[in-house]
């Protein structure tokens, strides 16, 4: 190319049509051996070239379009050098880098693994991040387009101007990449890309930025995320054992927004910070062993509760930045709590800013709408065959783990990401290529998401919430699993329910929904979930299901907490619950704390409290949670009593404890239970005590047995068994 390029081309550049704008603009080495400058700046009235070593004035370019365009050849020159330009302008005169003398910064290998779609670590070369290059500061920007012909960046660096920035394209990968020299934290910008057919998109945000605007802007923030100072090691090195299926792991659920608000500012989110000077001592104080999150990557609209996320990658802004983020889990961390992330893969809202036909294609989404389209929540359902969407997912899974030091993912909606027909009638889905309804590819990708997760951050653990009959979703993938780590129980959470709904005078004739569960409760590693799903919608409060007076609701509640705590499985509750709120969640409002002065709530808070330690205490009742081994019906079949009893089992030596629930307002004295062991069986929770609010009938603290054989058992006990309540012995060994 010779010193001015042809018309064409630089029409081409004014236009942001130029298919290699790096070709022209920048420095230069000509054919005869002379060393070139060219720059585009609209509205200079002069540009000229500054030696960087020196800070010398070279010269000054010809203009040779009035749009901007400047190019000129530098005498005496015949080596490259770093360069600034000197920029005059209507505002003065100003020495400013030039964003195209900058090489590309990605390796060889990296641009191999993102053609192969197998970076799992793509976000340490996408996204917006404040690097050095050749010795100046700016941020290096990179995204994933390949059927645009063209994408810049834009922000207020650049006034909005897609002609300034426009990226480096990477042939074969469909990657686009620059690097802006002079600007850093804060920058807003968002991606500005000709489709394929020639057509201006669009404004996008970026798909693997790191921050993003508060609602309802949606442009990306340029974040950092790599300077946190972590003070977690002591957690990091014990997480393992705290979190295997023989640990206790007790779940409070949170949706950040409306934990709790300031009085002063109802109408605003806690931050990360102060949540974790809040949340973190409720947190302990309760007894739980971990905190889960609602989504917190970022999202537009405040009422998905995050489960129609954009900003995969951006922790939401609405609490404060990512490092504030990072110092909440850390707070929970240094206070021996768990962070586990509710994380949705299974699909994303079709905004215009965002993953929506993002170069102009069915880019990330799944182009036949029978296979790209959630019906039930209006979004977009990712293309799981296409292995760079893959890549960009199982790549966010490990980016929180590593970047925010999260310890599990919960992953949403797994039942419609395995069944092609899930929520659809006939004709409205396409069978995989053995003509079933299984989403083979789905498949496929949950199994390289578990066995990355594991593999490369094996003390952490995936939870999938799958409320179909699949089998094995928390087996081993060399065993045919799905290779999660964990199974919400939804059948239990659903049969138990209707149960506890029911007046107890129907309840016996529907004894099997409280029995029913244990028929399959050992075929995965399941977690009991009272989540979110279950206090909204017009369900009402899990207080106000329960039937009765106030004193049977309380009741009630507190015998099925017992029941719930004692039986088999992990456990998850969704925040309020714990206090028994009886409104249904609202999540522009803050919880109902001030019902704690009542000694209904307070009690029933107490409760849970108490469940959590002592849950914690017994390894039988945490450490056989997913082995048949761990549980022993005494009695099933007490229908018409509406009574239960059960033996959990620990580890050889540890003391068993027997649990009995009953859920009538009947009173019983004297009534007998076969346990294994001789000796004194200690009262260590009833739910009925008066201290929870309960009517404070109960066993003096135990009761010896006596050589009574009973329910298969060579001696028995004779117990009061309150009226609904749940009452918790442990063997004296």
């Amino acid at each position: 190319m010779s010193i001015v390029p042809s018309a064409e081309t630089i029409r081409a550049i004014v236009d942001g049509r130029a298919p290699d704008p790096f070709a022209v603009l920048g420095m230069h080495a000509t054919a005869d051996g002379r060393i070139v400058v060219r720059a585009f700046r609209p509205g200079a009235e002069a540009v000229g070239v500054v030696q960087t070593s020196t800070g010398r004035l070279l010269g000054w370019l010809p203009c040779v379009d009035d749009a901007g365009f400047f190019a000129g050849a530098l005498p005496r020159r015949k080596q490259r050098f770093d360069y600034r330009l000197r920029v005059r302008d209507a505002g003065g005169e100003r020495d400013v880098d030039d964003a195209f003398r900058f090489p590309s910064t990605f390796g060889e290998l990296d641009l191999h693994l993102l053609g192969e779609g197998r970076h799992w670590r793509a976000w340490e070369l996408l996204g917006a991040h404040v690097v050095e290059c050749g010795g100046v500061s700016g941020v290096r920007f990179g995204v994933w387009a390949p059927n645009a012909q063209r994408v810049s960046v834009v922000g207020d660096f650049n006034h909005w101007d897609g002609r300034l920035h426009p990226m480096r394209r990477h042939p074969g990968i469909g990657c686009w990449e620059i690097f802006v020299p002079g600007i850093g934290e804060g920058a807003v910008y968002k991606y500005e890309l000709v489709g394929a057919h020639g057509g201006l998109l669009p404004l996008k945000a970026d798909p693997f930025g790191f921050a993003g605007e508060l609602r309802p802007q949606t442009a990306s923030v340029v974040r950092r995320t790599d300077h946190h100072a972590w003070d977690d090691a002591e957690w990091m090195a014990g997480r393992t054992e705290r979190q295997r299926r023989d640990a206790p792991v007790s779940i409070y659920e949170v949706h950040l927004g409306s934990w709790r608000r300031s009085p002063e500012h109802p109408e605003r989110p806690l931050g990360y910070r102060d949540l974790a000077d809040a949340l973190v001592p409720y947190l302990l104080d309760m007894g739980f062993t971990h905190l889960e999150l609602l989504p917190v990557s970022e999202h537009p609209f405040d009422g998905s509760w995050g489960y129609q996320p954009l900003g995969l990658f951006a922790p939401t802004c609405r609490h404060g930045s990512p490092e504030d983020f990072q110092y909440l889990v850390e707070r929970c961390h240094r206070a021996g709590i768990g962070v586990i992330l509710d994380w949705v893969p299974a699909h994303f809202p079709s905004d215009a800013h965002g993953l929506a036909q993002f170069d102009g294609t069915n880019l990330y989404e799944h182009a036949d709408p029978r296979q790209g389209f959630h019906p039930d929540w209006n979004t977009l359902i990712y293309n799981f065959g296409r292995t760079e969407v893959v890549n960009f997912l199982v790549g966010n899974a490990l980016f929180w783990l590593e970047r925010y030091h999260i310890d599990g993912l919960r992953v949403d909606a797994v039942a419609s990401m395995l069944y092609l027909d899930y929520s659809r009638k006939a004709g409205e889905w396409v069978p995989n290529r053995y003509g079933g309804n299984q989403n083979l590819e789905a498949i496929e990708f949950l199994k390289c998401a578990n066995t990355e997760v594991y593999g490369q951050h094996p003390g952490c653990m995936t939870i999938a919430e799958e409320s179909t009959a699949w089998p094995a979703v928390s087996q081993p993938i060399e065993a045919g699993g799905l290779g999660f780590g964990y199974k919400w129980n939804m059948g239990w959470m659903h049969d138990t329910l209707a149960y506890m709904g029911r007046d107890p005078i129907y309840r016996s004739h529907h004894h099997h929904e409280m029995t029913f569960g244990l028929l399959y409760a050992f075929s995965e590693n399941f977690v009991l979930p009272l989540s979110h799903d279950e206090v909204v919608h017009g369900k009402g409060s899990l207080l106000a299901r329960m039937p009765g007076d106030t004193w049977q609701q309380f009741a009630n509640l507190r015998a099925y907490f017992g029941f719930m705590w004692a039986h088999p499985g992990k456990k998850l509750l969704f925040m309020g619950c714990e206090f028994a709120q009886g409104r249904e969640w609202n999540f522009e409002a803050s919880l109902d704390w001030h019902l704690l002065d009542s000694p209904w709530h307070a009690g029933v808070q107490r409760l849970v409290r108490d469940l959590n330690h002592l849950y914690r205490e017994l390894p039988a009742l945490h450490a056989l949670d997913c082995e048949p081994a761990g549980f022993a019906w005494v009695s099933a079949d007490n229908a018409a009593q509406s009574i239960y009893a059960w033996l959990r089992l620990g580890p050889d030596g540890s003391a068993p404890v027997l649990v009995v629930s009953n859920f009538t307002p009947n009173t019983h004295h004297g009534y007998r239970i076969g346990v294994p062991h001789a000796g004194r069986w200690r009262e260590r929770l009833n739910t009925d005590a008066a201290d929870y609010g309960g009517s404070g009938q109960g066993n003096g603290g135990g009761v010896h047995s006596e050589p009574e054989p009973m329910h298969g058992h060579p001696q028995s006990l004779a117990i009061t068994v309150p009226p609904l309540a749940t009452v918790v012995f442990v063997a004296d060994l």
